[in-house]
């Protein structure tokens, strides 16, 4: 087999892109390169890479042309890894993040951004050309790039509510990290574990928790009628007001069908005697003061009734 015909086979498996290196091998020099990709032939899309197309590349070209970049120890991981993944809540990014040995002397440039870690991904899955790692340390390596909490939130409760890993593998990565950049990740997986199913839900919990109104609120509790009827569960509820609180929106119930059992679960509990207040995620988001005055409002002119609905609240699950 020829070189170039060589070269022409790992250029389709390599999605058209290649690195200086191959093409060297293929017999050819490096003026030749520059004089391809200043008629725009090629492009030289990273140090010592290129594309043997014009246009835009895909964000499989491109995460390829990062990798080989990279060299063949490199991980991808954090927001890149995600969207590999198929993550639907996490920041889109154009850059490709990915984590090398701590020795590499690879740096960031262009689309790459390059970390090096005393510890690779044991847990990463390798694909033909590279490897990714594994969703807990994906979640953890995109937390400690991000600067505000709504996104961590959004990544670390998808990451479990969609079973993409689970609380021990996320608690092991955030220990691992220590506390490089880790802040906002702890506090995210800490909401997960006290019983948050969903961002929203997180940022309903910190915006009532500021009430100076409202007494205790129980989230995600089992309600059960006095003589022992199992209720839906809201994700909060005032007992002593008989106050649900739902947050309400498509983008966390991830079929119509899902949609419709969240609006029956809303009518049985309205018809044991329970006010059901729903706030949907942009409420909750561009306007906490009126979200928390709509429930300090409800509480305080329902306060008392909560023991003559017969409704009980069980241990929160």
């Amino acid at each position: 087999m020829s070189q170039r015909h060589t070269l022409e086979e790992t250029a389709r498996v390599q999605h058209q892109i290649v690195t200086r290196a191959q093409l060297l091998a293929a017999g050819f020099a490096d003026n030749h390169m520059c004089r391809q990709a200043k008629r725009g032939i090629w492009q030289r899309v990273l140090p010592a890479t290129y594309a043997l197309v014009t246009g835009t590349l895909t964000d499989e070209q491109r995460l390829i042309a990062a990798a080989l970049y990279a060299g063949p120890d490199a991980q991808v991981t954090g927001l890149a890894a995600l969207i590999w993944y198929g993550f639907r809540q996490g920041p889109r990014t154009p850059d490709v993040h990915l984590v090398v040995p701590h020795h590499a002397r690879r740096r960031s440039t262009g689309h790459v951004v390059i970390t090096r870690a005393l510890t690779l991904d044991a847990r990463a899955r390798r694909t033909r050309l590279y490897p990714v790692c594994s969703p807990a340390r994906a979640v953890v390596d995109a937390a400690r790039r991000l600067r505000q909490i709504r996104p961590v939130r959004a990544i670390v409760t998808e990451a479990i509510q969609r079973e993409f890993t689970d609380l021990n593998s996320l608690d092991e990565e955030i220990r691992r990290a220590r506390r490089s950049s880790t802040a906002l990740v702890r506090r995210a997986f800490a909401e997960v574990v006290a019983g948050a199913r969903s961002a929203p839900e997180a940022e309903l919990r910190q915006c009532l928790g500021a009430s100076r109104v409202l007494p205790e609120i129980h989230w995600n509790p089992q309600l059960r009628t006095t003589d022992g009827g199992v209720l839906p569960t809201p994700d909060g509820y005032l007992d002593d007001a008989a106050v649900a609180l739902e947050v309400d929106s498509r983008e966390f119930h991830f079929s119509p069908d899902d949609w419709a059992r969240t609006m029956r679960r809303h009518n049985e509990l309205g018809r044991h005697g329970i006010l059901v207040l729903h706030f949907t995620p942009a409420q909750i988001r561009g306007g906490p003061e009126q979200v928390r005055r709509t429930v300090e409002d409800a509480y305080r002119s329902r306060r008392g009734l909560g023991a003559s609905v017969g409704v009980v609240v069980s241990p929160a699950r």
